[in-house]
């Protein structure tokens, strides 16, 4: 088998991540720089500040996964990198150094779209069968997509407005938790119990779409009702009843996917894919009603962005001669219906 190593590129938002793929399902290296410590006291990312970031580590950043991997720019067979979806600063800077570094070493160019790597995480667990179902569960996207074959995406269910991470954050940002919030309202979760019973939204409708703006309001409206006349509500539960609806919706949506989709596999991916209440739920949902379905769901060390996923997704935009030339650009917008 021919060896190929795939430089990656992810920098999408507010991670700087640079790794060496073989073969499309070995990691050699994967670099993350993080830049949560400068945007906690802001309780969010901030774009420009992201940028800034990005420029000052990537350079380093490719150099450390070089050195990881144990090989040079001549052992290389492409340069892959993420232009979109995310900030458009960010993007910017990745999809610059992949050009630059294709250029100087006559390397292919593959473009990958972000989310479709969120889902090639999973090559990394075991490999992937078609057709699979994907829930994609991330700070800026809730979607549920059906994979026929390798590079192909259907979007059945997707996010009308706040999507699960964002609420998780926005959410956080009432409890006074630090950014990002969701780990802690993860544990706090596990910890109380669902007293308030918040709203399922859309959890009876026809449609596999998601809503959690009302949800966020219900919780913000609760909190501050509380606040307002000296109740005193308990946090530990407000993050049980919370993570409870979430997770209900989340769970519920993609039964009701996998039984108009016949799959084997169900992959979890994106950030919010590290949640443990999810992760259970997930488990005795299949267990329960579709015992043949087999759930992946990455390490939670490749949940987040980083670069692994970038090249295990550009090995199969690579397999179907899917390339860029120097007029590639940041598509902050991108969607499923860009993927090649």
């Amino acid at each position: 088998m021919t060896r190929e190593l795939i430089l990656a590129f992810e920098s999408s938002c507010d991670e700087t991540s640079v790794a060496v793929i073989e073969n499309g399902d070995t990691i050699l290296s994967n670099i993350i720089a993080t830049q949560i410590n400068s945007h906690q006291r802001f309780g969010g990312v901030v774009p420009e500040v992201a940028s800034r970031h990005h420029v000052e580590q990537i350079t380093e950043v490719i150099d450390l996964a070089l050195k990881e991997a144990g090989v040079g720019y001549a052992d290389l067979t492409a340069v892959a990198v993420t232009y979109g979806p995310g900030l458009v600063g960010s993007l910017l800077i990745g999809v610059t150094a992949a050009k630059t570094v294709a250029f100087a070493h006559d390397l292919p160019l593959i473009p990958v779209n972000h989310m479709a790597g969120h889902i090639y995480a999973a090559r990394f667990v075991q490999p992937l069968t078609y057709p699979l179902l994907a829930l994609v569960v991330s700070g800026g996207h809730t979607e549920l997509v059906v994979m026929t074959a390798p590079g192909t995406f259907e979007i059945i269910g997707d996010t009308r407005d706040d999507a699960a991470g964002e609420a998780y954050d926005k959410i956080g940002r009432v409890l006074g938790l630090p950014y990002p919030a969701g780990k802690e309202v993860d544990r706090m979760a596990h910890l109380g119990q669902d007293t308030f019973h918040f709203p399922r939204a859309m959890a009876d409708s026809e449609s596999l779409d998601f809503s959690f703006s009302g949800l966020k309001s219900a919780f913000i409206n609760t909190v501050h009702h509380a606040d307002q006349i000296g109740e005193a509500l308990d946090r530990n539960d407000l993050a049980a009843s919370f993570q409870a609806a979430v997770v209900d919706v989340l769970v519920h949506k993609t039964e009701r996917a996998l039984a108009a989709h016949p799959v084997s596999q169900l992959v979890v991916a994106g950030g919010v894919a590290a949640n443990r209440g999810l992760r259970e739920a997930l488990a005795a949902a299949l267990a329960a009603r579709f015992p043949n379905v087999t759930l992946i769901v990455p390490p939670v060390r490749l949940t987040g962005d980083n670069a692994a996923m970038i090249g295990a997704a550009a090995h199969v935009e690579l397999a179907h001669g899917h390339l860029a030339d120097a007029s590639l650009n940041a598509v902050p917008g991108l969607d499923f219906a860009h993927v090649n």
